[in-house]
């Protein structure tokens, strides 16, 4: 098959014409013969009996029956709402039962033969005694017998818009057949033969074929492992591979040596022993920043899993070795918090730290920038602010991002720009991302991670009460305060209704003042609609222990540090992500005492909601808990929209074909070592492939 015949426009297939070219394009996105081949059915029907009449049961199923139109009508429905139907009398030699339409009638009307036979698929419904089938798919048996059709039969996605326009499941799987016979069935092969053998792999053409006409169960079964491999295979392939370029093309500067600051911090001034994790993390950090290469690692740790001392030590190698280092955060609250904790732990050395922000004066920013230039300042922590122009360094080596997530690409890209060579890149994040995700999102990085926690810890305890609980729960926290602890009440945020929100955290606040009178207990509040000066009085007046309770929308999700705080409560917790309540849960249990986190719900609870409840009361481990959130709302949703893009798959499902990824990405790594720049003649149908897969963003553009 001449490899061009893919990128014909959808226009020129037989039975599609201008109308329908213009829906397929604007509804699905098919715009040339390759977009319909890679158009995968979302599930099948067994269409393999044929019923009769009188053997239909009251059950709902879809089933498909022989018989003939002997009668059609028109039929008010009474109702106003729903104008008028059509209705066909359709018998078979065991009885008769109706076909309705409820819209569409004319061009139904002219289409239907009368006393010819049909074959009808459709759901049946049981009404005033007769069974009825609203908008049956209809064949004449005449060329139900010729069409390329399968026991399988495929069910497409579908919009409302096409089922309007006449564009139905039927119709695309016409289209299908078209593109079948004029391809011949010849697609080129994309992988290489040693891994077809070794998986024992059905052909490229075998498995396109038997996704949309499978001949039985077991060779859909095939087909569909066949594709879902070679998808996970070539987005594998793209990520190990830029991995593996980047080392050898982008060089970093070399921190050879291990100075007097970081020997001085280690052996003098760590608060604490650091755990196994910490110092592997380190160590594997220590290597990257040791080769030529520039480093690009993701460093993962759960909260509170101690990320801030390994960025320290990380930081103190780079001035060692000469060199600038800075961290980004993505609010200044964040921004402070690192500030103060890092001053904190260099109090008795020599390391000259500053914090750039929105809010940080003209004069203070000016000598900011002379410190930056003439090398004098040697930390530099800042929001986006760091980013700005007028920003520059005398010698970044080491960039540090907090919460990556928070920061588009292009605004990290800026950090690369500050030098002659970029500095190493470090990016951090609290939001335990499944290893299934990090291998996708994040497979051109090296991935750390942190996975226990500092000595001294006690894990947090987290229960779930209902609303009728209050008064017991508000007792709790009354002799928690007489302990002289703190409290954090957070209420939900929906994006679509400040106003509501706000009224439910006025509503809840009032509430909390009412239990909790002055001058006894003291209450800060926070939310999205005050000044940030205020915000900032407020948080400062719960940090000092000024306040004792803090009621807040979950601007306090990220980076607030009150070792104090030994209680939150989440209320209506049901309307949180699971990230979302494990993070809130992360403010507390900082200090040395038993912290709590209590999750209030009302009664009426969906599955999903009772699924996230149990997952927060059985575990800490942000690892599981973010597994669990993977399966419960899908890759794209959980990462947000800017990071999704690299996931928009046309069959592998990255949840439930994990171990399909892991294959894909153990053969992906196998082949790049024995062969990294695609040049051995074996790997030429790869190599096609891969160079399609450049040129376009999708990945099936290009395995044809």
């Amino acid at each position: 098959m001449n490899p061009q015949f893919l990128y014909t426009p959808i226009d020129y297939l037989k039975k599609v014409g201008p109308q329908r070219a213009q829906l397929l394009k604007t509804e699905l996105g098919i715009h040339q013969y390759q977009d319909l081949l890679h158009f995968f059915p979302n599930r099948y029907i067994d269409k393999t009996q044929y019923y009769k009449i009188n053997q239909l049961q009251r059950n709902n199923a879809e089933v498909q029956i022989i018989g003939k139109i002997i009668h059609l009508k028109m039929v008010e429905t009474g109702n106003k709402g729903f104008g008028k139907r059509l209705v066909a009398t359709f018998v078979d030699d065991t009885g008769e039962m109706e076909l309705v339409w409820f819209r569409g009638h004319k061009w139904i009307k002219d289409s239907l033969k009368i006393n010819e036979p049909y074959v009808v698929f459709g759901r049946c419904n049981w009404f005033n005694g007769v069974f009825s089938m609203p908008h049956p798919e209809m064949e004449l048996m005449r060329e139900h017998e010729q069409s390329l059709r399968t026991a399988m039969q495929p069910v497409y996605p579908s919009t409302e818009k096409l089922t309007n326009k006449g564009i139905t499941n039927r119709v695309i799987n016409q289209l299908m057949q078209e593109l079948f016979n004029e391809s011949g069935v010849r697609f080129h092969e994309s992988l290489p033969k040693s891994i077809i053998e070794e998986l024992h792999l059905i052909s490229k053409a075998e498995a396109l074929f038997n996704i949309h006409f499978p001949k039985s169960q077991e060779l859909l079964a095939k087909a569909q492992f066949r594709l879902k491999f070679e998808e996970l295979f070539f987005i594998q392939l793209q990520l190990v591979r830029k991995n593996l370029l980047h080392k050898q093309r982008i060089k970093g500067f070399v921190f050879d040596k291990v100075g007097e600051l970081f020997s001085d911090f280690y052996n003098n001034h760590l608060p604490f022993e650091l755990t196994n994790a910490q110092k592997r993390v380190i160590k594997e950090i220590r290597n990257d920043m040791g080769s030529n290469a520039q480093m690009n690692r993701l460093l993962q740790g759960d909260v509170g899993s101690g990320k801030t001392i390994v960025a320290l030590m990380s930081m103190l190698l780079a001035i060692d070795n000469g060199f600038q280092a800075c961290i980004m955060a993505p609010t200044e609250i964040l921004a402070t918090q690192h500030y103060n904790g890092i001053m904190e732990l260099l109090k008795e050395l020599p390391v000259n730290v500053q914090l750039l922000t929105g809010s940080t004066k003209a004069a203070d920013r000016r000598e900011i920038h002379e410190q930056l230039e003439n090398g004098l300042l040697h930390i530099l922590i800042g929001t986006h602010a760091v980013l700005e122009d007028k920003v520059q360094f005398q010698n970044l080596g080491l960039a540090i991002i907090d919460e990556q997530h928070r920061f588009g690409v292009a605004q990290r890209a800026k950090l690369w720009h500050k030098n002659t060579m970029p500095p190493h890149i470090l990016v951090m994040t609290a939001t335990p991302i499944p290893r299934t995700l990090a291998m996708s999102l994040y497979g051109d990085l090296d991935v750390s991670v942190i996975d226990e926690l500092p000595p001294g810890r006690k894990p947090i305890k987290t229960v779930h009460r209902y609303d009728s609980n209050r008064l017991k729960v508000f007792q709790f926290l009354k002799d928690e305060i007489n302990k002289g602890r703190q409290v954090y009440v957070v209420y939900p945020l929906i994006q679509e209704s400040e106003t509501l929100d706000y009224k439910d955290l006025m509503d809840g606040y009032e509430s909390i003042v009412r239990s909790f009178p002055q001058p006894e207990y003291q209450i800060s509040i926070v939310h999205g609609q005050m000044k940030p000066a205020d915000k900032d009085y407020e948080m400062e007046r719960f940090i000092k222990g000024e306040t004792q309770i803090m009621v807040a929308t979950t601007v306090i999700e990220v980076g607030v540090n009150v070792p104090n705080a030994s209680v939150m409560i989440i209320e209506s917790a049901e309307r949180f992500g699971l990230s979302q309540l494990h993070q809130l849960r992360g403010r507390v249990g900082r200090g040395a005492e038993q912290s709590f986190c209590i999750l209030m719900t009302g009664h009426k609870l969906s599955d999903d909601s009772k699924t996230r409840l149990q997952t927060m009361t059985q575990t800490n481990d942000g690892f599981e808990i973010a597994e669990v959130d993977l399966k419960l709302r899908g890759p794209g949703d959980l990462m947000g929209t800017q990071q999704s893009g690299v996931l928009t798959l046309k069959i592998a499902d990255i949840v439930k074909d994990n171990d399909i990824l892991k294959t894909a990405r153990y053969y992906a790594i196998q082949l790049l070592k024995s062969d990294p720049n695609l040049e051995d003649p074996l790997n030429k149908e790869v190599r096609v492939s891969y160079e399609r897969l450049q040129k376009n963003k999708t990945i099936w553009n290009y395995i044809s």
